[in-house]
């Protein structure tokens, strides 16, 4: 039950996540990022007040701030080297909320290669001083944990039920409503080429079920259906390169953070059944980098426009419009003017009107979203399509905002990658 006591807890929480990261880490942050000035409060107006929680929060009614709250507990003690108080706040995390298994594998390799593997002179790994020790702290952490959350269910034989339940594989690819990810485009291009196929006699015409907006699993009708292994397979290969690069690049606690991030858009555009709320799991990670880099800054305003707006279907009665809507202009206006101010841009010498860290095809891509919410709200209903084509505005904002995060994750995977790791390596 959701009661205003319940509500002062989440808040609280994500509070006190913030605070010790900022508290503790502010510094650091900013010797990385090569700026002088405090960012404590820069960096707190721009994650505590972030749209996405507002909406999801304290409208959507859930409890995202309480768990990243934790999560930003586990990433500030592992940027102060804190491994086992990090390792043990992400397992609590992990048991509180399922969804945080996709950024699993960043905490795995990072901790395994950074904190039990020795590393000589030369930077290569000695696999023969293996800190047995160490490896056996972090185990018996994660494993009490665990233990104390599932033990009861494993004494009582209910383990099954409780695994049938986390993982839903009965829910179909999809949610009713889809999120904006590679699977959305996949879905687009299937009814693009069924609608095709019908109009031109190739093939006979089938019922829309993929887009009745219904939780339950679908065939497509001309491209091949996806199975949940076939997504697995898909999200791994995704986040294999950033594994392997925080491999070869250990003893950095930020170039874990964007493993984390990369992590988070892995599984979001390529899960089974994503959440749209899932677009989270990357935004505030990506909050935390956005004064490290210019380009990271950059990418989290695109994300933020973008990935707050398309949470705008969840909150759908027509009087929670306006504030949703405000919100996100307020929560946009302050971000991009925090920025610019932190990064030095001054004004812009562009002829046409630009958003601050955005280049041209990005501010017109961004831009393009002021119609796509006049059509969703207004549009549909004045064409008369409502009754005949109910999906189709879930299916726009789906499709336009799976392209700009694509485009992200891509921009945001070629920079990681590529981008030299500041600072000299720590050796054991």
């Amino acid at each position: 039950m959701i009661t205003p006591q319940n509500g002062l807890w989440t808040i609280l929480l994500c509070l006190l996540g913030l605070n010790l990261f900022y508290l503790r880490c502010s510094e650091e942050v900013g010797r990385a990022s090569g700026q002088k000035s405090d960012i404590t409060y820069q960096l707190f107006i721009i994650l505590f007040g972030n749209a996405g929680l507002i909406l999801v929060d304290h409208i959507h009614f859930q409890y995202n701030g309480f768990l990243f709250g934790i999560l930003f507990i586990s990433i500030a003690r592992m940027i102060q080297r804190r491994e086992i108080e990090a390792a043990f706040w992400f397992s609590v995390l992990l048991n509180l909320k399922h969804i945080y298994l996709y950024i699993a594998p960043a905490y795995f390799i990072y901790l395994l290669r950074s904190y039990c593997l020795f590393t000589n002179s030369e930077g290569k790994i000695q696999w023969n001083k293996l800190s047995v020790i160490r490896l056996l702290k972090l185990g018996v952490t994660v494993l009490a944990v665990f233990g104390l959350s599932f033990g009861p269910f494993i004494y009582m034989g209910q383990l099954n039920q409780v695994l049938s339940r986390l993982f839903p594989f009965k829910r179909g690819l999809s949610h009713a409503y889809w999120a904006p990810n590679f699977w959305a485009l996949y879905n687009f291009a299937d009814k693009i080429l069924e609608i095709s196929g019908s109009k031109f006699g190739l093939m006979a015409k089938s019922e829309a079920s993929m887009t009745g907006g219904l939780v339950q699993e679908f065939n497509h009708a001309v491209l091949p259906s996806v199975s949940p292994l076939m997504t697995l397979v898909a999200t791994v290969l995704s986040i294999i390169p950033v594994l392997v690069h925080l491999w070869k690049n250990p003893n950095s606690p930020w170039q874990f953070v964007r493993g984390l991030v990369i992590c988070g858009f892995g599984s979001f555009m390529f899960g089974w059944h994503v959440h749209e709320k899932a677009v989270l799991l990357i935004i505030l990670p990506l909050g935390l980098l956005c004064m490290q880099r210019r380009v990271e800054a950059q990418i989290f305003v695109l994300m933020s426009i973008v990935g707050h707006f398309s949470l705008f279907p969840l909150i759908f009665t027509h009087h929670e419009t306006p504030i949703k809507v405000l919100v996100l202009i307020l929560h946009a206006l302050i971000t991009t003017h925090t920025l610019q101010s932190h990064w030095d841009l001054g004004k812009s010498n562009h002829l046409l009107p630009q958003i601050h860290l955005c280049s041209g095809p990005e501010t017109f891509y961004v831009a393009g979203l002021i119609p796509l919410f006049m059509y969703y709200e207004f549009g549909h209903r004045i064409l008369g399509l409502a009754e005949k084509l109910p999906f189709l505005p879930l299916m726009l904002i789906s499709v336009y905002c799976a392209l700009g995060i694509f485009y992200a994750w891509i921009n945001y995977y070629c920079f990681v990658l590529s981008a030299p790791k500041k600072g000299k390596k720590k050796i054991h």
